[in-house]
């Protein structure tokens, strides 16, 4: 298989500035983007009982289709997006009941875009990301942050992960 990628979105405003950012790399990457907005994922839950919703047959997808997942979040309290702290926190799942699927994360590697209104952010917000590729035997390949006060049509957005 080819060295495919996917950008999967993690934003509460669905035309918002991490979109925007996810939609340009997108473009110029020839990048699939996978907006968790679009599917019913619940939190993660010890019983099980969200075992129907969209997370196990999206997950199996993106596993099946994609080598390298690029993980974009904007910064909500010093921290990724709710919906993306659902999506992580479901790969549980995948250690407990669906331990076959969440062997093919092994050899896997992720990425991560942040958006806030500063130019910087501290190194500590990628810990999770980073923790979890090494937890899970993924490579952690970078992440690249955008401040969302000064994109504008002519600001060339490039990820040198991709």
């Amino acid at each position: 298989m080819e060295n495919k990628s996917v950008i999967i979105l993690g934003s509460s405003r669905k035309n918002g500035n991490t979109t925007k950012i996810v939609d340009q790399i997108a473009k110029d990457a020839a990048t699939d983007v996978i907006n968790l907005s679009d599917y019913t994922i619940s939190y993660y839950d010890y019983e099980s009982k969200n075992i129907d919703d969209d997370f196990l047959p999206l997950i199996r997808e993106i596993l099946e289709k994609y080598d390298t997942l690029i993980f974009a979040t904007p910064i909500y309290w010093y921290n990724m997006s709710g919906i993306m702290k659902v999506f992580f926190d479901r790969i549980s799942d995948l250690i407990r009941i669906e331990k076959e699927t969440g062997r093919k994360l092994r050899g896997k590697k992720i990425g991560v875009i942040s958006n806030s209104h500063d130019n910087e952010i501290e190194e500590s917000f990628y810990i999770p990301f980073k923790k979890s590729a090494d937890y899970l035997g993924m490579e952690y390949l970078g992440h690249a942050h955008f401040n969302a006060n000064i994109l504008n049509q002519t600001t060339k957005i490039e990820l040198t992960f991709i």
